[in-house]
């Protein structure tokens, strides 16, 4: 399987939306375990919806700087970079893979290409950020190896 980086399109909304949806839903299960059902539903009443919305709107207000890896011509991961030329930073908004291609160098690959954009664009430095939770350990993993150092930092719920 040959895998392409290119720049988003309109057209490519949809798809992104849908495999962002499945690549993060093991996320979602482990916040769920990880705060329990109380606390989870006050957090995250509708995920589904919410990140649906998130997702789109990083794409359409950063379509600029975010690309879609392609099998074929079908989206099957995409990276969102955002800029900040006021302090020559950069930060990856959002990554994600779909399950069904998952493991196969493609986070990699994604990550790679934003850090030489990123580069290209004169930043100085990229971050990306993650959960603690199991569910992100996979990314926890694709960012270490691509060379990030982690900064742990714990946030605390309580349901009142």
């Amino acid at each position: 399987m040959t895998i392409e980086i290119r720049a988003l399109t309109h057209a490519d909304i949809d798809a992104v939306v849908g495999l962002s949806l499945r690549a993060w839903a093991p996320v979602f299960a482990s916040f769920e375990t990880v705060l329990g059902e109380d606390i989870y539903r006050r957090i995250y009443p509708d995920w589904l919806s919410s990140q649906a919305r998130d997702v789109a709107k990083v794409c359409t207000e950063h379509a600029a700087t975010t690309w879609v890896a392609t099998a074929g011509d079908e989206p099957v991961g995409f990276v969102a970079l955002v800029l900040n030329d006021a302090d020559r930073g950069s930060e990856i908004e959002m990554l994600a893979v779909d399950p069904a291609h998952q493991r196969k160098g493609i986070a990699d690959a994604l990550i790679s290409y934003a850090v030489e954009q990123a580069r290209a664009a004169g930043a100085q430095l990229v971050a990306i950020g993650t959960g603690g939770d199991p569910g992100h350990a996979p990314a926890r993993r694709a960012y270490e190896k691509a060379g990030f150092t982690a900064l742990p930092q714990v946030r605390y719920y309580r349901a009142l």
